[in-house]
């Protein structure tokens, strides 16, 4: 294989996306190269946009658009009593594709204990925010069945013990170590239908 750095170093960034290694980024750069204008040329032009452009939110955690703001958590033409708190942003992805809930999403960017995150790196505080200024009545807790999931599940209903809301939990049909992303829509559903709230007899 010819030794040449921008190839090299775009099989590197390639390969730190999730379900992909070295050999895949090389198939990959090669798909790219044999359709450089068709692929690559608007490709750059749409990940600078992206870069400029688009960012997360930093009350609810969903992408918005710098020019036109969150939808998800400045929608004023529906008006929910229920938020769904999810990990990350492909949770998020994948409950609204399934059409199984209708309501406000969080997206904590992550959990406790897990690589790199504490407490206060996540959109906890903020949460509590949106409970209060949006007179949320459910917070619907759709984290993963991992330790650190139901970690930080059991942290929030703490940190939300004081307010006038209903916390709950997706029921124990989720697989362990499985989160929202990896599920069908038919686990989903039956998840969401049958979550149970979540208290200290839960424990």
């Amino acid at each position: 294989m010819q030794n040449i750095n921008e190839i090299e170093e775009l099989i590197k960034l390639i390969s730190k996306l999730p379900g992909l290694g070295p050999k895949s980024a090389k198939r990959i750069v090669l798909k790219l190269m044999n359709n450089r204008d068709e692929i690559i040329k608007p490709m750059a032009n749409t990940l600078v946009q992206v870069y400029k452009n688009v960012t997360r939110c930093n009350l609810c955690g969903s992408l918005k658009s710098i020019s036109e703001g969150c939808f998800n958590c400045e929608n004023v033409k529906e008006k929910f009593n229920k938020i769904c708190v999810v990990e990350d942003i492909a949770d998020q992805w994948s409950i609204e594709n399934s059409n199984i809930f209708k309501g406000y999403y969080h997206i904590l960017g992550g959990t406790i204990a897990s690589a790199g995150h504490r407490k206060e790196d996540l959109l906890i505080n903020s949460l509590v925010e949106r409970v209060n200024k949006d007179k949320i009545e459910e917070v619907i807790l759709a984290l993963s069945e991992t330790v650190e999931g139901q970690t930080t599940a059991y942290y929030i209903r703490d940190i939300l013990k004081n307010l006038k809301v209903s916390v709950t939990k997706l029921a124990r049909g989720m697989p362990i170590g499985y989160s929202p992303e990896n599920l069908d829509d038919g686990t989903l559903l039956s998840a969401f239908k049958n979550r149970s709230k979540l208290n200290s007899s839960s424990e």
